[in-house]
């Protein structure tokens, strides 16, 4: 049984407000935790929390784990493609866990294109993204960083589910 053409556009809609939404908690929790790492970092003391855990205020101006440094305009304009293609890609989120992984993957893209834009730059995309959560055996990261990487999972784990459900 096919579905009707007001549910498949009622879907997409519902997809897109979950995929916004989750994107814009993603950019505010992202900037208003990277806002604190400024302020309270800034003097170069670090924060223990437990085991190795730490906050620990650092720079990036490449991209993850500190690779490509001085390539923050090509991946700043990589990163807005690839946010473009996702939200164009919406009309197509089948379900409420691809709508959600889209979300933290633009929210987190977009909240590191910020850092390039607003911080401490000369220049376009010449900013550097902002990095505090150190595990301290792993490379320091961001939460925009761990949505791009939930987000991603998700994306995979949704992307077999359906093609899992489409051999049925």
């Amino acid at each position: 049984m096919s579905a009707s053409p007001g549910s498949v556009t009622s879907k997409a809609s519902r997809g897109t407000v979950i995929t916004v939404a989750v994107a814009a908690a993603v950019v505010l929790a992202d900037q208003l935790t990277k806002t604190w790492a400024v302020n309270a970092l800034d003097d170069g003391h670090d924060v223990d929390l437990f085991w190795t855990l730490r906050f620990h205020l650092t720079f990036n101006g490449g991209m993850a784990f500190s690779q490509g440094r001085g390539l923050g305009p090509v991946i700043g304009v990589v990163a807005i493609v690839i946010v473009a293609v996702l939200l164009i890609s919406l009309r197509r989120a089948g379900s409420t866990v691809a709508a959600v992984a889209v979300g933290l993957v633009v929210g987190g893209a977009a909240g590191n294109i910020l850092d390039r834009l607003f911080r401490s730059g000369d220049g376009f995309l010449k900013g550097e993204v902002v990095d505090f959560i150190d595990p301290q055996w792993w490379p320091v990261f961001n939460v925009a960083d761990a949505a791009v990487v939930i987000g991603g999972i998700l994306l995979l784990i949704s992307t077999a589910l359906a093609a899992d459900a489409g051999r049925r």
